[in-house]
C-alpha cells in the first residue's frame, strides 16, 4: 500500500530545503550532519528520510529548484519585450533579483555542486548551460561589430556571468544600490563601457587620423 502524504507535507518539505540551504551555506555541505539538519527542522532523522532519501538528495533538490526558477524567471522576463536590448536588460534584472534573494543558493551552486554524483552534477550543468545559451544568443544579436565569433563567444558570455555569479560575495541588496539599479549598471557597463564614446581610445585614434 502506498504511503499517504500528510496534509502539511509540502510545508515540511519546503521547510527542510530552507533549513538545509541555510546550514549548508553557513557551515558547508560536508560539515553539516543529518542530525544537525533534523534538529534544525525539528524532525527526527527517520522523519527527515521520509522526505529525502539522503543528504545529497537535499542538496540536489536545492540546486535544481534554484536553477529551474532562474530559467523560468529569465524566460518570463524575455517574453515581455520585443527589442533584443530590452530583453537583455530584463533578463539581467531577473537574474540579479533572484540572486539577491538567494545568496545562499548561489554559494552552494558555486561551492558544493561537486559533492553530487556525476549524473546529478550533469543535470545541474545542463540547466546552467540553458541560461548561458540564452545570454549568448542575446549578446550575439546585440553584437554589431562582429566581436563575438566562435573563438570568443564563451569568453564574452562568461565575463558577464562572472559579474553575476560572484556578486553575492560583496553585494548587499539592502545597501545604497537596489537590485534593479545594480542590474542596470551591469547592463550599461557591459554594453557601453565606462568611458563615453568620444573618450574611448579607438575613437581618439580615428579623430587623429
Amino acid at each position: 500500500m502506498a504511503r499517504t502524504r500528510s496534509e502539511n507535507y509540502d510545508g515540511i518539505h519546503a521547510g527542510i530545503l530552507a533549513a538545509a540551504t541555510t546550514l549548508f551555506a553557513r557551515q558547508g555541505y560536508m560539515r553539516t550532519s543529518i542530525s544537525e539538519l533534523a534538529d534544525a527542522c525539528q524532525l527526527s532523522r527517520g522523519a527527515l528520510y521520509h522526505y529525502f532519501e539522503s543528504k545529497e538528495a537535499i542538496l540536489f533538490t536545492i540546486l535544481d529548484v534554484h536553477v529551474r526558477r532562474m530559467i523560468a524567471d529569465v524566460e518570463r522576463a524575455r517574453a515581455q519585450h520585443e527589442r533584443t536590448v530590452d530583453q537583455f536588460r530584463a533578463v539581467i534584472r531577473a537574474i540579479v533579483a533572484l540572486n539577491a534573494r538567494s545568496s545562499d543558493e548561489q554559494r552552494l551552486i558555486l561551492n558544493d555542486l561537486s559533492f553530487l554524483e556525476p549524473e546529478d552534477q550533469q543535470t545541474i550543468k545542463d540547466l546552467e548551460r540553458r541560461l548561458v545559451d540564452t545570454i549568448s544568443e542575446l549578446l550575439a544579436r546585440l553584437d554589431e561589430e562582429g566581436k563575438i565569433v566562435k573563438r570568443t563567444k564563451k569568453v564574452y558570455s562568461m565575463i558577464l556571468f562572472g559579474i553575476l555569479n560572484f556578486s553575492h560575495t560583496w553585494y548587499d541588496p539592502k545597501g545604497g544600490v537596489d537590485p534593479q539599479e545594480f542590474a542596470d549598471r551591469i547592463v550599461d557597463l557591459y554594453l557601453h563601457g565606462f568611458l563615453p564614446p568620444l573618450q574611448r581610445p579607438e575613437n581618439a585614434v580615428k579623430r587623429r587620423a
